[in-house]
């Protein structure tokens, strides 16, 4: 394998916009995330949430805010995802 393949660019990374729902972890805060997904059968339109925990190197976020998250590599059993930028306090 050469130099010149392993120094691909980086494509985009997902990023999402949610509601910190937890703290309380030592650099960690869990992001709840609403999708929106139509009804196969209905097509009524069904709100969906996740949690995902996040890598906050700061303890910046706090509960109520609103961050943006992307995807990274896996830094625990759990977590995938870093702290981008806190939209709102």
């Amino acid at each position: 394998m050469s130099t010149e393949d392993s120094k691909k660019p980086r494509g985009r990374r997902n990023e999402v916009v949610g509601s910190v729902v937890s703290d309380k972890m030592d650099k960690t805060i869990s992001v709840k995330i609403f999708r929106q997904v139509k009804h196969k059968k209905y097509g009524k339109f069904i709100r969906l949430s996740s949690v995902f925990k996040a890598h906050d190197e700061n303890n910046t976020a706090k509960v109520g805010d609103t961050v943006r998250i992307f995807e990274t590599r896996p830094m625990s059993k759990t977590k995938r995802w870093k702290l981008a930028e806190i939209l709102n306090k």
